[in-house]
C-alpha cells in the first residue's frame, strides 16, 4: 500500500510563499516522476510542476519563474517552493507519484490566496 501524505498548505496573502511537502510511505518503490497538480474552484485537475528520476524539471506556463519543485529520491518526498503567490493559485494541492506507468495520488491539501 502506497501512501501520498502533503503538508504545508494554509492561508496566504498574495505576494507571500508557500512550501508545500509530499512524503511517500508504504511499499518503497522508485518513482520515475513525482509532481504537483492543483484543481482549482470549477476547474479540471491541472499539473503544475514534475520532476523526473534524472531530476528533469518541467513546471506549468502560470508556474514558471515562481515555483521550484525539488524531489529526495532516497526519501521518497517532494516538495514545491511556491513563491509570489496569487489568487489565481488558490486550489487543492495533490501530490503525484508515477511507478511503472501506475499513478498515486496524495489526498490533496489546500491552499488559500487571499487578503
Amino acid at each position: 500500500q502506497v501512501q501520498l501524505v502533503e503538508s504545508g498548505g494554509g492561508l496566504v496573502q498574495p505576494g507571500g510563499s508557500l512550501r508545500l511537502s509530499c512524503a511517500a510511505s508504504g511499499r518503497a518503490l522508485f518513482y520515475s516522476i513525482m509532481a504537483w497538480y492543483r484543481q482549482a474552484p470549477g476547474k479540471q485537475r491541472e499539473l503544475v510542476a514534475s520532476v523526473t528520476n534524472f531530476y528533469r524539471t518541467d513546471y506549468a506556463d502560470s508556474a514558471k519563474g515562481r515555483f521550484t519543485i525539488s524531489r529526495d529520491s532516497d526519501k521518497n518526498t517532494v516538495s514545491l517552493q511556491m513563491n509570489s503567490l496569487n489568487p489565481e493559485d488558490t486550489g487543492i494541492y495533490y501530490c503525484n507519484a508515477v511507478f511503472n506507468g501506475e499513478n498515486y495520488w496524495g489526498q490533496g491539501i489546500q491552499v488559500t490566496v487571499s487578503s
